[in-house]
């Protein structure tokens, strides 16, 4: 949800190029010349200097206009309109977003329009195919927009008293620029990738009559559970600058600070818990921060702004388009949450629709032909937006136009490399095959198998967790969260993960070679019996494709280790995420929790591998393995040096819950 601008600041990672692949011109407009100067339509902040907006020349000719749109409560919001010179009659596509309207409209030294729009090239394949009236909209309190800014602001309710949200200032948004843009056909789209994402999610909590068309890309959706804050309990820690940066100022002036060239150091710290760093960091002046330390675990706070929650008691009214990414670093729980929440209501499968790419978090609206050393033979990111995105908006948004050739679901099969076109998720394939749940066990002699643990064997392995030591996410030094030039934050989930494998630390559980095609569709489910000599622990569980040792194909590819699908769970919530509980210690115990979502072939020669470990830093906080109330707060002290055991025998099998695609 957060781009590197140079070496500091943030803001939304493909936000920009989001915009200009969206503005989709009329294929007419496209050799003429480009407006004159227009001066900025809102006053400056108290820090700012004032000054004049002066876009570049594009090749067309187009109408800027900045706007101030009154909401309910009187105040304004920043609202950029871009028109192309001889629109009549033009649907309108919304973004809204906390990331400069102004930044993403008007910064560019080229004669064409994809560029103006942020920079990026590659979205000319999409931008000359013609008619919408483009509105980027600065969410209340940031940038241009009056009014004090809320992370994630909830809807009006138990976490929000005023009668404001942003469920209400996109129906008033909607509501005035039908009424004021005389060249609009009075049909709105809203869309938008990340936090920009989860605001099309708002906008279906009583929706304006005029918003005809929904398309919610990897939304921020529950940042307990899945998405940027926690996962299942354990903090990402690396989101501590983007809190810091998104909320200390308006126009996000204030920048964190390191003096690490390596995050693992900066998070280490001495040592010590996160609570002391963010202190360090004067971070407590940030409320977000305050209520991130005062709600630990997933309490009414969080659980009454969870997205899919709310839009599950909602009528279903606006088709929507979700739109989720296999290998998405930073909301990878929000899209599946909302589709299994909203799909249930839609009755005629003609309101809900799904896509799912082998994408990093936003890759669907930028070149996708390869993540890392994965290539897929063609751009999918290419096929997202000729083939899905602009027809389903053409059919909702334009005026006669031809119903989408879009199935209820559109999932990339990752393995085999090539596009399914499914009436319903999970499925596997078109027709002729269903999805079985098939326990693949962990074995001893570190062997992963689909036959039982027998009596007589091993019963368990087990590896020293120390907190003194983490286990790195990926190979150090490791950068920031970034995406500017030699960044590669977005890769991290292809990372190969021979390094982990080879630690005393981490426990690798690996199958036979693979005589004949494995296909899984959903999320594989942890089943582990484990112990810890602590009092508090953290279980990371991968599914990994191993590669042959040798791929013709592609020879860097030759023993890769490729997570399928992983995720972390912390210890303290095996009885419940509302409140976090001591584990009994060197007692077998069941941790029981999903995967996110995958649609993979494992292919003959290669085979497959579980991977568990107790850490995976500085991406998450460490879990200090004994247990105290709030591990924002742990003392020094607490870290301590614990024996874990994965246990395989018969009444106490540890085993991953694949969804095995098989024939009928």
């Amino acid at each position: 949800m957060r781009k590197r601008l140079g070496s500091v600041g943030w803001m939304c990672p493909r936000v920009g190029v989001f915009v200009g692949l969206l503005f989709l011109t009329s294929p007419s407009l496209v050799t003429a010349t480009a407006q004159t100067d227009s001066p900025r339509a809102y006053p400056a902040l108290p820090s700012e200097t004032p000054a004049e907006f002066k876009p570049a020349r594009t090749g067309f000719e187009y109408d800027r206009r900045d706007v101030m749109i009154p909401m309910r409560d009187a105040v304004k919001l920043h609202t950029v309109i871009l028109l192309p010179k001889g629109t009549k009659s033009a649907p309108i596509l919304l973004t809204r977003t906390p990331y400069d309207a102004n930044e993403l409209t008007g910064h560019a030294h080229s004669s064409h329009l994809g560029p103006i729009l942020n920079g990026y090239d590659n979205a000319t394949d999409v931008i000359v195919e013609g008619g919408y009236i483009r509105v980027v909209q600065d969410v209340r309190g940031k940038y241009g927009s009056e009014g004090d800014y809320v992370m994630n602001r909830p809807l009006h309710g138990p976490q929000n008293p005023t009668a404001v949200d942003h469920s209400t200032d996109t129906y008033d948004t909607i509501d005035w620029l039908v009424k004021n843009i005389p060249e609009s056909n009075g049909k709105v789209g809203i869309l938008g990738i990340s936090y920009d994402g989860f605001l099309p999610l708002m906008a279906l909590v009583d929706p304006h009559p005029a918003l005809k068309v929904s398309v919610p890309m990897n939304p921020m959706v529950d940042g307990w559970m899945g998405d940027d804050w926690f996962h299942n309990g354990a903090f990402r820690s690396q989101n501590m600058s983007y809190i810091y940066e998104q909320e200390a100022t308006r126009r996000n002036e204030e920048k964190w600070w390191s003096g690490y060239l390596d995050d693992y150091d900066l998070y280490m710290n001495g040592g010590g818990a996160l609570g002391d760093l963010g202190r360090a960091h004067g971070l407590e002046q940030v409320g977000f921060w305050r209520k991130i330390l005062e709600h630990p675990s997933y309490d009414a706070f969080w659980q009454e702004q969870a997205v899919d929650k709310v839009l599950a008691v909602q009528p279903l009214k606006v088709p929507v388009m979700l739109v989720h990414s296999f290998w998405d670093q930073e909301d990878i729980y929000g899209a599946m949450a909302v589709y299994k929440a909203i799909k249930p209501k839609d009755s005629s499968n003609d309101k809900v629709f799904l896509v799912m790419g082998p994408w990093h978090h936003g890759q669907e609206i930028e070149d996708a032909s390869a993540l890392g050393a994965l290539k897929f033979s063609s751009d999918t990111g290419l096929y997202f937006r000729q083939h899905i995105l602009r027809p389903f908006l053409d059919q909702y948004l334009k005026d006669g136009a031809p119903k989408a050739d879009v199935p209820p679901v559109s999932a990339f099969e990752t393995g085999t490399n090539q596009w399914l076109r499914l009436q319903v998720w999970p499925a596997g394939c078109p027709s002729g095959c269903v999805v079985r749940p098939t326990a693949l066990y962990l074995s001893a002699g570190l062997k992963a198998g689909f036959d039982a643990p027998k009596a007589g064997d091993a019963p368990f392995d087990e590896y020293t967790s120390d907190p003194a030591k983490p286990v790195p996410f990926r190979a150090r030094p490791i950068q920031p969260v970034g995406y500017s030039d030699g960044f590669t934050w977005s890769q991290w989930l292809v990372d190969d993960q021979r390094e982990a494998s080879g630690r005393t630390d981490v426990v690798s559980y690996v199958s036979g070679v693979l005589e004949a095609p494995m296909k899984i569709s959903g999320q594989p489910v942890a089943n582990l019996i484990a112990s810890t000599s602590g009092t508090d622990s953290d279980w990371v569980v991968k599914v990994i494709d191993v590669y042959p040792d040798e791929v013709a194909s592609q020879p860097a590819m030759g023993g890769y280790q490729l997570m399928v699908s992983a995720d972390i769970f912390r210890g303290r919530y095996r009885k419940g995420f509302e409140t976090a509980k001591p584990i009994a210690a060197d007692e077998p115990l069941l941790y029981h929790f999903q995967l996110p979502t995958a649609n993979h072939v494992f292919l003959p020669s290669h085979k497959i591998m579980v991977q568990i470990q107790s850490s995976w830093f500085p991406l998450y906080d460490r879990n200090p393995q004994t247990f105290v109330p709030n591990i924002f707060w742990a003392k020094p002290g607490d870290y301590k040096k614990a024996v874990q055991r994965i246990y395989h025998e018969p009444g106490h099998a540890s085993f991953v819950e694949l969804p095995v695609v098989a024939n009928q």
